[in-house]
């Protein structure tokens, strides 16, 4: 048994690993509410809405279904954290009519499974004590309120945040953030402005009592504000398909060879680099594949989620792989880093070596090493020198890069690569590369 070293903050329970199960303790005082969910039968409405993760108990032991991989809030995109908020809120309005509370409403207790948000914190419940406030708003506020507000009024950037301030954001600072035209809308100005001038303003101080009915109500409020809130993706490289130099038949070509050498190699677990919108990241979806697409660019994963009806094997995720999620929290150990939680067999790196190798100055040895570590087969293109979009990165600058060539690609990725197999994609000048870590 491995205890999860994430799992130290809840004295309810905490996460172990055994066999290569997740599975849950739950403390002998927590034991009784535990049951009571169950026997109440609030977990089963639960589940049976797709709102919580399902789950066994054996004694006091807590099983629950496996997730195939965890993300965290900071590699979602916008209606991803907006879907996981609305999740948490209608999660606390069905709890209240079976008299239980959330007691936490942190974005970490939703994960993304099969294409929608679920939670998977089912120690988080807590039975309802009439009058008591909501002791998880503030909670809530921090980690979805403010980073969506933000994403909304200001930048979509700022979900990153939640990176750097694992506790959410400050609700002062981001109120200082959000422009005046933000406070216009009566549930910015409750549970974000005046929240962040003083949290006594909404949340009751102690010994005041408050309805379930006010109670409710205040969720329904939070509920309007967070569905009033919108972002629109900016131009960026989810127009990348229409602006490259591939033809309608090259890019079929493409799409082919991309399926051909994922038949051939049988891969199960799939990472697309650089995925973009997400075109063959769907390729290997219909194959039966499960994958992570991540892009550095948020619109392109944004418009991935919205339109993603492969849902239950892709997860996409604004993950910038040269600069990719690092492990953050106590010790550093709360939130593992993306790399030490990707476990596939075969990563994608479609259209991308040209915007590691120029773009950012990495040696090829260096991204064929970084790589190799990563994955048992490779799909790599290869995208000359000669190529429109290369020329167009290297119009503004010198050229200090002899060694990027096909020969220069091939000899760096064979100290760490074998070459399976080679195909020019028919109408280009890109080539795309299969090969085996040796």
């Amino acid at each position: 048994m491995l205890r999860v070293s994430s799992s130290f903050r809840d004295p309810s329970g905490y996460v172990f690993e055994d066999g290569g199960i997740i599975y849950r303790k739950v403390a002998e005082s927590y034991l009784p509410i535990v049951n009571g969910l169950v026997e109440s039968g609030l977990s089963s409405r639960l589940i049976d809405e797709g709102l919580l993760l399902p789950f066994e108990v054996v004694g006091n032991i807590l099983k629950p279904e496996q997730i195939p991989f965890i993300s965290y809030p900071y590699e979602w995109s916008f209606s991803m954290l907006k879907d996981a908020a609305l999740l948490t809120l209608r999660t606390q309005k069905i709890a209240l009519e079976y008299n239980y509370t959330l007691k936490d409403a942190s974005a970490y207790n939703v994960q993304f499974v099969g294409g929608s948000p679920v939670l998977i914190d089912h120690l988080s419940f807590y039975p309802y004590s009439e009058g008591k406030p909501w002791v998880a708003y503030s909670q809530f506020c921090k980690h979805f309120l403010a980073p969506l507000s933000l994403a909304a009024y200001r930048d979509v950037g700022f979900i990153k945040k939640l990176l750097y301030e694992i506790d959410g954001l400050k609700l002062g600072s981001a109120s200082h953030l959000l422009p005046s035209s933000a406070w216009l809308r009566l549930g910015l100005l409750l549970h974000l402005k005046l929240n962040g001038i003083d949290t006594r303003a909404i949340t009751p101080r102690l010994g005041v009592r408050v309805s379930k009915f006010t109670l409710t109500s205040l969720v329904s409020s939070l509920e309007a504000t967070i569905k009033n809130l919108n972002w629109k993706p900016p131009y960026g490289w989810k127009d990348y398909e229409k602006e490259c130099n591939y033809s309608d038949e090259a890019t079929h070509k493409k799409a082919y060879i991309v399926e051909e050498y994922l038949r051939r190699i049988d891969s199960k677990v799939v990472a697309d680099f650089g995925c973009n919108v997400g075109l063959y990241s769907q390729v290997a979806s219909g194959l039966g594949c499960r994958v992570i697409a991540v892009d550095s660019d948020q619109a392109c994963i944004e418009l991935l989620y919205k339109s993603n009806s492969s849902g239950d094997s892709i997860l996409p995720l604004v993950v910038d792989i040269t600069n990719p999620s690092p492990a953050i929290g106590w010790e550093n150990t709360e939130r593992e880093s993306f790399l030490s939680r990707l476990n596939v067999d075969t990563i994608m790196c479609l259209a991308l070596i040209h915007h590691l190798a120029i773009g950012n100055n990495l040696p090829l040895d260096r991204v064929s090493s970084f790589l190799a570590d990563n994955c048992s087969y490779l799909i790599i293109e290869w995208v000359p020198k000669e190529d429109s979009q290369v020329q167009k990165m290297l119009r503004f600058r010198e050229d200090i890069f002899p060694g990027y060539t096909k020969e220069g690609f091939e000899e760096a990725f064979s100290r760490d690569f074998s070459i399976v197999s080679y195909r020019q994609i028919e109408g280009s000048q890109r080539s795309i590369y299969l090969m085996e870590s040796r």
